[in-house]
């Protein structure tokens, strides 16, 4: 077992309003954001995680909220500046920050590419005013038009936006006008989702009438279509890419990769090659508490070491959304386990015609990248195991 690449996920968890179908851990601010003292309790939190990672390079890093785009660029440039202080990176690292539209501008942006953000996620979710209205987004189109310009102008060449569909009143010609805007903007990589409806949201509390099944459905069909046709390759159920631009640090989630979490309610996934074992954090939640915290091990809200069939569910959870799929081998060097582990599952997704296996790969169908959570259900943790 060798170790996987290894990344870094900063969580930054302010916005300047939660909205009603977002479960992440973001925080309304209601004053202002602490980010010195925050800045400082991440590189303590870093100090603290870099013991289990010693001797690695980081390929990526992340820095995802909440909104990041409220901290400054001079903010954003001391964070990254102690990051390389503490663990080596890769040449040519792969930096994203997340930015929304409203809290964005040309300015701004550029002073972020100066201070080392390479790679820059707009969340624009749509461009059509009345949409934005319903999902509580507190900007508007033209508003996400000059947002995705001005990360143009300010000479991103890796700029990422996401767009939703499924949305409240959204039917087929709102959804392609979406992606059409955003193809036409010149961004290098779309991620596409669907609406869903997460439990203790304002939307599950309150849900909104939604498309009927078979609107949402040709919404994602239509999309893929016309994103094809304009250059895009998709390679991830939910992600779109002008070839050579795919999001190096999701593809590392997705190849069940190694990545330190620093930040309030931040994840992290460490494997140790010389034991085997797999390593799952989870950082205290709550701002305040995490700020008080940061730096010791009472940082962690949750610690535990994956079982095997822990480990082989997590791989197929993420790894069956890739639209190449992958080989067994792979999977032998991520998770300890012989291919012969995921034999169940995949008998029973080739059953189902989700998934094909040949020549010690395993290929996700079209069928299957529809329903890949039904594919995935077959590596459930209380599945036994046979022989491959």
């Amino acid at each position: 077992m060798t170790a996987p690449p290894l990344g870094l996920y900063v969580h930054l968890p302010w916005c300047a309003r939660k909205c009603p179908y977002c479960d992440f851990n973001s925080h309304a601010a209601s004053g202002a954001i602490p980010e010195d003292d925050y800045i400082d309790a991440l590189l303590a939190d870093l100090r603290y995680e870099s013991a289990a990672v010693s001797g690695r390079i980081l390929q990526s890093i992340f820095i995802g909220g909440g909104t990041p785009s409220l901290f400054s660029a001079a903010g954003v440039g001391r964070l990254l500046e102690g990051i390389a202080g503490r663990l080596p990176w890769a040449p040519g690292c792969e930096v994203t920050l997340e930015a929304n539209p409203g809290i964005s501008d040309c300015v701004r942006f550029r002073g972020y590419r100066s201070a080392g953000v390479t790679r820059l996620s707009v969340g624009v979710q749509s461009f059509d005013d009345q949409l934005l209205r319903a999902i509580g987004r507190i900007h508007d189109g033209r508003a996400a038009v000059e947002a995705v310009k001005a990360a143009v102008q300010a000479g991103f060449c890796e700029l990422n936006i996401d767009l939703m569909y499924g949305l409240p009143g959204q039917d087929t010609t709102r959804a392609l006008s979406d992606v059409a805007t955003a193809c036409g903007l010149g961004a290098s990589h779309i991620s596409h989702y669907q609406l869903t409806i997460e439990p203790n949201t304002l939307f599950a509390a309150r849900p909104p009438s939604l498309p009927p099944e078979v609107t949402i459905d040709a919404c994602e069909t239509r999309a893929r279509e016309h994103l094809k046709a304009a250059g895009y390759t998709q390679y991830e159920v939910s992600a779109f890419a002008v070839p050579g631009h795919e999001c190096r640090h999701n593809l590392n989630y997705w190849t069940f990769g190694d990545y330190i979490g620093i930040g309030a309610g931040a994840h992290g996934k460490v494997t140790c090659p010389s034991t085997g074992r797999i390593e799952r954090r989870a950082k205290q939640r709550d701002p305040k508490r995490y700020l008080r915290l940061a730096g010791g091990d009472e940082v962690n809200g949750s610690q535990r070491i994956l079982q095997p069939s822990e480990a082989l569910f997590e791989f197929a959870l993420n790894a069956m959304r890739l639209v190449g799929g992958f080989e067994l081998k792979l999977f032998e060097a991520r998770t300890g386990l012989p291919a012969a582990a995921l034999r169940r599952g995949l008998t029973r997704g080739e059953a189902m015609g989700l998934v094909r296996c040949q020549r010690g790969a395993v290929q996700i169908t079209e069928r299957g990248r529809r329903f890949v959570n039904d594919l995935v259900e077959g590596f459930m943790p209380d599945d036994s195991a046979g022989d491959c």
